[in-house]
């Protein structure tokens, strides 16, 4: 059975939580590297140079960070780059918090709630596209791969950052994590020079950081018992999914 979606209305509710509870954001920046002021998610520090070379941008372009969530991804991209970002995700309280973020940061952005699979921006007005850790969520993840092609100008480059089945159609996970192929949803929507790449050591930083999440005590704070129950999910899956990063060039 294919989960039921999780509204905007779920996730505006999710990230206040979150902006309420500091110590979330303070275990996952300690593991992950990422700066104590950082809002983010659990892409380490160390992917975002390569994410940036992945993107080929240039001073000038736009990025799309779509599904965006708090933005500090590509937020940093785009600032290495002297590129222009556009944020788009379906939660407004997670614009709200992308906007803060940039002004915080000093950082020239445009944020818009939008659909991963209808981000609201015209055919052919991005040059590159960051998705990170949310591809899967779609119930039809072709209209996302879609959306991704649609909006990027010819030879315009698309990261995504994603978990894998180990073990394609490993019935343990969840469907929808079953059904994940970044390098087949890509191919499938048009994309050439598609690189689907291994990333253990992402892996490694986040079991410290689950490990320290279900030793946690939330009491009545909803963002603490939800940081621990996603840790205790995430462990109970563990061998069971790869960390894998995706590239490819629009055609």
């Amino acid at each position: 059975m294919t989960p039921k979606p999780r509204s905007a209305e779920y996730f505006d509710q999710w990230y206040a939580d979150k902006q309420a509870a500091p110590q979330v954001a303070e275990i996952m920046n300690r593991h992950l590297g990422l700066p104590p002021d950082a809002v983010a998610g659990s892409v380490p520090a160390a992917a975002i140079d390569e994410i940036a070379d992945g993107l080929r941008l240039s001073p000038g372009d736009v990025l799309l960070d779509l599904a965006c969530g708090r933005a500090f991804y590509g937020l940093e991209v785009a600032a290495r780059a002297g590129a222009r970002l556009i944020g788009v995700d379906f939660s407004a309280e997670a614009v709200r918090q992308a906007a803060g973020q940039a002004r915080r940061r000093g950082r020239d952005a445009e944020f818009a709630t939008g659909e991963l699979t209808a981000s609201g921006l015209p055919g052919h007005s991005v040059n590159a596209v960051l998705c990170t850790d949310s591809i899967q969520f779609p119930e039809q993840p072709e209209a996302a791969y879609g959306e991704l092609r649609r909006v990027l100008v010819p030879g315009g480059r698309v990261v995504l950052t994603s978990w894998e089945p180990v073990r394609p159609g490993d019935e343990r996970l969840s469907e929808r994590m079953r059904r994940v192929d970044l390098g087949a949803g890509l191919r499938a929507a048009g994309f050439t020079d598609v690189e689907v790449a291994d990333r253990p050591q992402w892996l490694a930083l986040e079991r410290a950081m689950w490990e320290e999440a279900v030793a946690l005590d939330p009491g009545g704070d909803p963002a603490l018992r939800s940081f621990r129950d996603e840790g205790v999910r995430s462990l109970e899956n563990w061998g069971r999914l790869r960390r894998v990063i995706a590239t490819a060039t629009a055609a």
